[in-house]
């Protein structure tokens, strides 16, 4: 089968999107752990290597359905409007990196997707029930994430409370080994699906393949350049979630990880995609919380949630232009 010149270009725009997805995204997935120097960025990066894609890989592939057949209607668009919303993630992420600020690659690329897709087609391409789906997920990153953290949080304040603070920190030093890859692991099941059902829905436009699914060399591919996007460059955000939003305990870390895991696990079970960012970055200020309301450094959240707020618009803006400068270049 003879492969285009444009589908090439798209499924590379969708690599790059993945790697950028690595360098901001990703090591939200570890950076608690980093922070308390459980382990080391290079041991953490390489268990959320493995963990993510071993997340997608047991996990099926709803969210990646959700992302390539109920966003956007896949009959009324292009490979040109697939290569619009990637374009328009590189620029948006690539400029809050460079300010070390983690972004939502979920919202970008939904956003991506809306506004190439409503420069291609007008309204009618989007479709209510994935974006239903989408507002169901921005529940459980902010509210749920917040809650959760803080409650497991007092809970084990009560549980271990006539512990010594040296045999708590040796205990969940060890616990929280198993959280990250936990948190890694569910990152894996929601967030790795993302750019794989982008990927296998340009070969369906690019009549690679017949009807939408997601091949496992796609799962590994993606998976791949996910995990070189954060060991190249996943450290700045590491720093901003691990060590500027609160201070972290390796407790603190195992309270917010696993929280945040419940989450996107959840979500995931129900083919909801939801953002790792903000769920991981809740569960830390709910966290932070618990021990007193002013632990959360709540100008660097200002910073954080300013960022979530502008990227839809912005996103959907640039993936609107982009696909209007691309369907010339097309056809």
């Amino acid at each position: 089968m003879e492969i285009s010149l444009s589908l090439v270009i798209v499924l590379l725009l969708v690599l790059a999107a993945e790697f950028v997805n690595g360098l901001t995204d990703a090591p939200n997935a570890i950076a608690t752990v980093v922070s308390t120097r459980v382990l080391s960025p290079y041991q953490a990066v390489v268990m959320a290597a493995v963990m993510n894609v071993l997340g997608v890989l047991a996990t099926g592939t709803a969210v990646a359905f959700t992302i390539g057949k109920g966003i956007v209607q896949p009959e009324v668009i292009g490979l040109h409007t697939v290569g619009a919303a990637m374009i328009a993630i590189v620029v948006w992420t690539m400029v809050a990196w460079r300010y070390g600020i983690p972004t939502s690659e979920t919202h970008e690329l939904l956003a991506g997707l809306a506004g190439a897709g409503l420069a291609a087609a007008g309204p009618s391409v989007l479709l209510w029930e994935g974006w239903k789906k989408v507002l169901m997920g921005l529940g459980i990153s902010t509210v749920f994430g917040f809650l959760l953290g803080y409650i497991v949080m007092i809970i084990i304040y009560r549980l271990f409370h006539h512990a010594s603070p040296a045999l708590i920190s040796r205990v969940f030093g060890r616990l929280q080994i198993v959280s990250a890859a936990f948190m890694a692991f569910s990152h894996g099941s929601n967030d790795g699906q993302k750019f794989m059902g982008v990927f296998a829905l340009a070969l369906v436009l690019g009549g690679v393949l017949p009807q939408f699914h997601v091949p496992v060399w796609v799962i590994l591919l993606c998976g791949l350049v996910m995990g070189l996007g954060t060991m190249l460059g996943g450290w700045r955000i590491m720093r901003t979630i691990g060590f500027k939003l609160t201070r972290l305990e390796p407790v603190n870390g195992f309270a917010a990880e696993s929280s945040a895991s419940v989450g996107i696990l959840l979500a995931s079970s129900l083919g909801i995609p939801l953002s790792t960012t903000q769920t991981i970055s809740t569960a830390i200020m709910g966290v932070g919380a618990s021990r007193r309301f002013s632990a959360v450094r709540w100008g660097v959240t200002r910073e954080i949630v300013l960022t979530w707020l502008l990227t839809f618009p912005a996103c959907g803006i640039l993936g609107f232009l982009f696909e209007l400068l691309l369907k010339q270049i097309f056809s």
